[in-house]
C-alpha cells in the first residue's frame, strides 16, 4: 500500500530510474485551479485566499479583510474514479501588517478490496490522508514580507497486511513552512509592472511510520523558490508571467551492490536535518543527477478588466526523476466578492496517470483595508 504513495521506483542499470522517496506526497500537490492552470507556478506571483498552499508568506500582502477558498480535484482519473483532493483556506488579517490564516487538505484514495493469501475477501478499505495548517504572515514595509505555517499530518493507508505481523496504524507527523515574498512597482519594457520574487520551504517535520517498530520515512520537505513579473498594459488589461523551480529536501536513494553494501551515494536512514542538508550532495550520479532533481515550472496569465483571466503552463520534471512533464490551461472569472478559477492539465493518457486532470477552485472576499 505504501508504495503507491512514495515517489520512487526501481532502480535499474544504465539510464537508471531513480525517483526520491517520500511518505505522503500528496502535500506536494497543488490543490487550487489558479496554480494548477499555470503549469504549477506561483510561488511569486500576486496573493489571493489559496496562497497558504504554495507561500504562506503572501497573505500579509492581501488587500481583503478576509476570505476563504474552497477547491476539488478528482485526481488520477485515468486509474480510479473514486480518487479526489479538497481543500479549505481562510484568512484574516488582524492588523495592516499580519495576516493569520488556516487551511484544511483532504485526500482520498478511494476504497479498496482487501483479501488475504488464499484470496478470500477481507472486506473494503478506504485510505485517506489530511493536512490542517495553521498559517502567521508579517509584512515588513510595502515590499516584503515573511511566513510561517504549522501543520498537523495525518497518513491513514496502512492496513495489518501492509505490515504483516504488526499491529499498524495511521501515520502522524508534525511540520513548519518558512517563506518569504517580495514586489517592487516598477517601470519595465515601457509599461507599468509589479516584479516579485518567493521562496517557500515547506513540510520541515518528523518522520511516518505507520507501526510501533516499522519503518520511518521523511517528509516531502520542499524548496520551491520563483519569480514574477505583472506587467500592466493599459486599464483593462494586465499579464503575468511565473517561473518556479522546485528541489525536494530528503535523500536520494544510493546505487547498491548485489549484497547490499552502498556502490555510491549515501546511506537514507539518517535525521531529519541531515536529509534537508544533505539532499543537495547525496546522489550517487554526483552534481548531475542534483541537477536533473530540480523541476521547473513556468506560467502564464492575462486578465481582462480584473474580471476574466485566461492561463497556460508547463511543468517539467526530468525523466529520471518521476518524468512529469505536460501542459496545463484554465480560465478565471471575477465577480464582486467571488472568484471562480477553473484548470485542466494535457498529458498523454498513455504515458501519464495525471492526464486530464481538473481542478476548480472558488474564492470569496470580504472587506478592502485600501493597501
Amino acid at each position: 500500500m505504501l508504495h503507491a504513495q512514495t515517489l520512487t521506483e526501481a532502480q535499474t542499470n544504465g539510464s537508471r530510474f531513480n525517483s526520491i522517496r517520500t511518505a505522503v506526497p500528496f502535500l506536494l500537490v497543488t490543490p487550487d485551479a489558479r496554480t494548477g492552470a499555470m503549469g504549477e507556478a506561483g510561488v511569486a506571483v500576486a496573493p489571493d485566499a489559496n496562497s497558504l498552499s504554495i507561500n504562506p508568506s503572501k497573505i500579509a500582502f492581501l488587500e481583503q479583510q478576509s476570505g476563504f477558498s474552497i477547491s476539488y480535484s478528482p485526481w488520477l482519473r485515468n486509474i480510479a474514479s473514486d480518487i479526489n483532493l479538497g481543500y479549505l483556506s481562510g484568512f484574516y488579517k488582524i492588523d495592516e501588517n499580519s495576516t493569520v490564516g488556516t487551511s484544511l487538505r483532504y485526500f482520498s484514495l478511494g476504497k479498496i478490496q482487501l483479501t488475504d493469501v488464499n484470496q478470500q475477501e477481507l472486506g473494503t478499505f478506504s485510505p485517506s490522508e489530511l493536512a490542517v495548517d495553521v498559517t502567521y504572515a508579517r509584512r515588513f514595509g510595502d515590499s516584503f514580507s515573511l511566513g510561517t505555517a504549522l501543520r498537523y499530518i495525518n497518513s491513514n493507508i496502512a492496513t495489518n497486511q501492509f505490515a504483516p505481523g504488526q499491529d499498524t496504524r495511521a501515520g502522524q507527523a508534525l511540520a513548519v513552512d518558512v517563506s518569504a515574498y517580495f514586489k517592487k512597482p516598477t517601470y519595465w519594457l515601457g509599461h507599468d509592472a509589479i516584479l516579485s520574487a518567493g521562496i517557500n520551504i515547506s513540510n520541515i517535520g518528523t518522520k511516518v511510520s505507520y507501526a510501533d517498530a516499522g519503518q520511518e520515512y521523511f517528509l516531502p520537505a520542499n524548496l520551491k523558490i520563483g519569480a514574477a513579473g505583472t506587467f500592466i498594459l493599459d486599464d483593462e488589461n494586465e499579464i503575468t508571467i511565473a517561473l518556479d523551480f522546485n528541489k525536494l529536501l530528503v535523500p536520494t536513494e544510493p546505487l547498491y551492490n548485489t549484497d547490499g553494501t552502498i556502490q555510491s551515494g549515501r546511506d537514507p536512514n539518517r535525521s531529519v536535518p541531515s536529509g534537508i542538508f544533505g539532499s543537495f550532495t547525496d546522489a550517487p550520479g554526483g552534481g548531475g543527477e542534483e541537477l536533473k532533481e530540480i523541476n521547473i515550472a513556468s506560467g502564464l496569465e492575462y486578465w481582462y478588466n480584473k474580471k476574466f483571466a485566461l492561463r497556460a503552463g508547463y511543468f517539467y520534471e526530468n525523466p529520471q526523476k518521476g518524468d512529469r512533464r505536460y501542459f496545463t490551461m484554465g480560465t478565471g472569472i471575477r465577480y464582486n466578492a467571488m472568484e471562480l478559477n477553473f484548470s485542466y492539465l494535457l498529458a498523454s493518457s498513455q504515458n501519464s496517470p495525471l492526464a486530464n486532470t481538473l481542478r476548480f477552485s472558488l474564492l470569496f472576499n470580504f472587506g478592502n483595508t485600501g493597501q
